[in-house]
């Protein structure tokens, strides 16, 4: 398997290889899993970067109260989730599993929409509650609890714009996040 081979997202993925390498119980089985943890880590971390950056300039926006203060305090609040969702949660083998489940071909369009979705409902929804809860702690803090907003609805709304959002940033972006992370790997033969 050449490095070619691995940066193309279109070719087998990472799990699948670590998985054929753990399988015909190579030498390299410890250490081609832990680079593939590292790599995971990378891409969800700056996955999570991303999605945090739009997701709070989107929420934000579509609050009808941007402020820079608001939108970077709610940026690094969805950072700090994402960064723990990424560490927590291993993608890559939800997406594996899925493919396998599903009888998807790795790199695939049909694949490649499945992943995307796994990755939305789990990230989307964790920082559009954190987000929204935010925003409205301070909208009744400002207003000395005054506010007549609604918890539920601002929520549903900001949630159904991030959800879709997301999707599409996920969609355009994990495969040059991942191209981008296999270029750095030098360890994978």
């Amino acid at each position: 398997m050449g490095r070619a081979f691995l940066g193309d997202y279109n070719s087998p993925g990472w799990e699948e290889i670590a998985e054929y390498e753990c399988q015909k119980g190579s030498d390299m089985d410890q250490q081609l899993q832990n680079e593939m943890r590292t790599v995971g880590r990378k891409v969800g971390l700056r996955m999570g970067v991303l999605m945090s950056f739009f997701l709070a300039l989107i929420g934000t926006v579509t609050g009808g109260h941007f402020s820079v203060p608001g939108f970077l305090i709610s940026f690094i609040l969805s950072v700090i989730i994402s960064i723990v969702i990424g560490l927590v949660v291993p993608m890559g083998l939800l997406h594996a599993a899925a493919r396998r489940r599903l009888k998807l071909e790795t790199g695939s369009f049909p694949a490649r929409l499945v992943e995307t979705l796994i990755s939305d409902i789990v990230y989307t929804p964790v920082l559009t509650l954190a987000m929204t809860a935010f925003a409205y702690g301070m909208a009744m803090k400002q207003s000395g609890g005054m506010a007549q907003i609604p918890f539920v609805p601002m929520f549903l709304k900001s949630f159904i714009i991030c959800f879709v959002a997301g999707y599409i940033l996920i969609f355009i972006f994990m495969p040059i996040i991942f191209k981008g992370v296999m270029k750095k790997v030098k360890s994978i033969p």
